[in-house]
């Protein structure tokens, strides 16, 4: 009997540590996700002005989107599925971030088998509460365009297209084609970040408060973005 009480005891000791372990790899992929958003949109800024993402496109975004590719084993993008962030500016402040996932993805040419990350930046009131009602399909509830890069880019695109959106690779931007693509509010992740499940709605509305200091740096990120493109 006492071999049976020591081994439950063991048993459970075990399941505990394994439960802890579970949840701290939950939330370094957290971690890895949100960083590698930050890194991206860094990424973006840095860009120069030929091979980046025109000023017009960052002063107007109402919200930008961002799927990284391949961190270190974080998520993916290049197939028929990514995971990403957004974040919406309302009342001049950007909200806290939403995951959301990608799938079904019609990969333009422009993209191919070497995109390395996918940015999507919104850029009307119709597409900014597509987002928020987190289920949209780019192309069909609202339309997506393929965005224009360098500082020559014509900000015509913006005024007909719900959407704008990109890969980046080597360097550079190009635009992009995603129509076809299925974007939704990413459940389970939203759950690890905000400990309950928080619609969209509330989140890119800016009713819930940026959880963490890498939820923080990401926001902070966009924030320096367009702030930087104002002044150039």
């Amino acid at each position: 009997m006492r071999n049976v009480v020591i081994g439950c005891l063991l048993l459970c000791l075990g399941v505990f540590v394994c439960a802890q372990d579970t949840d701290q790899t939950v939330k370094n992929k957290e971690n890895s996700e949100l960083q590698a958003a930050t890194e991206t949109v860094q990424h973006m800024s840095a860009a120069a002005g030929d091979k980046g993402i025109p000023e017009h496109v960052l002063q107007g975004a109402k919200c930008v989107a961002v799927i990284p590719k391949l961190i270190k084993g974080a998520f993916v993008v290049g197939g028929e599925h990514g995971r990403g962030v957004a974040t919406c500016r309302g009342n001049g402040n950007w909200s806290a971030p939403a995951p959301f996932s990608l799938s079904g993805v019609s990969w333009g040419p422009q993209i191919g088998g070497k995109a390395t990350d996918l940015l999507m930046f919104i850029m009307n009131e119709q597409g900014m509460n597509d987002l928020m009602r987190g289920h949209i399909k780019l192309g069909a509830d609202v339309s997506a365009a393929a965005g224009p890069v360098g500082r020559s880019g014509s900000a015509d695109v913006g005024y007909k297209a719900g959407i704008l959106t990109y890969s980046s690779s080597k360097g550079a931007f190009i635009g992009a084609s995603l129509n076809g693509a299925d974007i939704q509010q990413d459940h389970a992740a939203t759950k690890d970040w905000y400990d309950r499940d928080v619609s969209f709605q509330e989140i890119l509305s800016g009713s819930v408060k940026v959880p963490n200091e890498q939820a923080r740096a990401f926001v902070e990120a966009v924030e320096n973005a367009k702030r930087s493109a104002q002044i150039q």
